[in-house]
């Protein structure tokens, strides 16, 4: 079963192309129809409005169940970590804790192992050369913070912090919601709880899910051969854990939502979350091509956010002032301000990277096609 609308008044009165949103449409389709993912969900707003939506196929492959909805809750994995970020620059603001300052001045026993110097912006920018590990924190271990903050004071820096550049996939979220927790007194999901979603009017969107809400998350199949740690990802014990690079629940309508809210300025309807300035600096490319030691690409980091370009998932056309975050190439969340535009789109088949950008590229690129900024032809072979 496959749900859409396209609102034809949102796209007159944003100037949308309206043949472009459904193209949109046909190629979330398409993607849907040719098994590249078992379900999905999108949603794009432009200038606050809600353009397109769409939502289909199985929330839960494998067993006989409901359709993925427009109200499916996804697991973001790494899309978490745009909230995370900003329950950060949240505290900076206020003046509880200072960006450029060590880690440890916040955590004194994460200063040691060649971690001393270790700033809070090279935690969210990747250059803390804490990238993994250690192997002992499985996945039963996450819901005790306690055993998380011990493992990361422990484990040593594998390069100078600040140095060189290699994305930290779980331990960014580790980190930073332990400096949240020593410096606020609260854990990251009840900040995030009560001075992000709460406040915007998110009401499935968290970072620990209550567990009455479990059966309503689809589940994400590995689709590649090379992700089998994907099932763990599906256990309700797991959609429990306060990781805030990894295991944020929501769904598109609230994470456009939350994208609408940083390009009108830190504020939505009525309600202030952070001011302009905090969310420039937070959007502001700090690692622009060098070649990342874990991903192995060339990277493009803000803090705490992925920047556009030709080679992120958020389009071919789109520029660096475009900022967001993918999670583990199945979903992603993106503005892009000149436009704009607050996309996020969902699912819940883990492909090849390749496969991951590709799917990923040809939705953006199509959105971007219809608000005015069409993707370069592809050269004629």
């Amino acid at each position: 079963m496959l749900t859409s609308r396209i609102d034809r008044d949102a796209a007159r009165d944003t100037g949308t192309d309206l043949a472009g949103l459904e193209n949109a449409r046909a190629v979330f389709e398409s993607l849907l129809a040719g098994g590249t993912h078992p379900g999905a969900q999108l949603t794009l707003r432009r200038h606050g409005r809600i353009l397109l939506q769409a939502a289909g196929g199985t929330m839960r492959p494998g067993h006989d169940g409901p359709a993925v909805t427009q109200q499916t809750l996804f697991l973001i994995f790494s899309a978490t970590k745009p909230l995370t970020a900003l329950a950060i620059h949240m505290l900076a603001e206020r003046g509880q804790l200072d960006l450029d300052a060590p880690v440890a001045r916040y955590w004194p026993e994460f200063g040691r192992g060649g971690k001393e110097s270790a700033t809070i912006a090279h935690v969210l920018s990747h250059r803390a050369g804490l990238p993994v590990g250690p192997k002992w924190l499985t996945w039963e271990r996450w819901h005790d913070l306690d055993e998380v903050a011990r493992a990361m004071a422990e484990r040593d820096a594998r390069w100078v912090p600040g140095e060189d550049v290699g994305y930290h996939p779980l331990n960014f979220g580790w980190i930073l919601g332990e400096v949240v927790r020593r410096v606020d007194g609260r854990t990251l999901g009840r900040f995030v709880a009560d001075e992000i979603a709460g406040p915007l009017g998110l009401r499935d969107t968290y970072v620990g899910l209550p567990p009455e809400r479990d059966a309503e998350v689809a589940h994400h199949v590995d689709l590649s051969g090379e992700s089998a740690f994907v099932a763990d990802f599906n256990r309700p014990e797991v959609h429990a854990v306060q990781c805030g690079a990894a295991t944020g629940i929501s769904t598109t309508d609230d994470l456009t939502r939350f994208y609408t809210m940083l390009l009108r300025g830190g504020e939505l309807d009525d309600v202030r979350i952070v001011r302009p300035e905090t969310i420039a600096r937070a959007t502001r490319l700090v690692v622009d091509g060098q070649m990342d030691r874990t991903l192995r690409i060339p990277a493009r980091w803000a803090l705490g956010f992925m920047v556009g370009g030709a080679t992120s998932p958020f389009g071919r056309r789109s520029t660096e002032r475009a900022f967001g975050h993918s999670g583990h190439g199945s979903t992603t969340g993106w503005a892009d301000p000149d436009l704009g535009i607050a996309l996020a789109f969902f699912t819940n088949g883990v492909q090849t990277s390749l496969v991951n950008y590709m799917r990923m590229t040809r939705m953006s690129d199509a959105v971007l096609a219809a608000c005015g900024r069409p993707a370069p032809e592809r050269p004629e072979r």
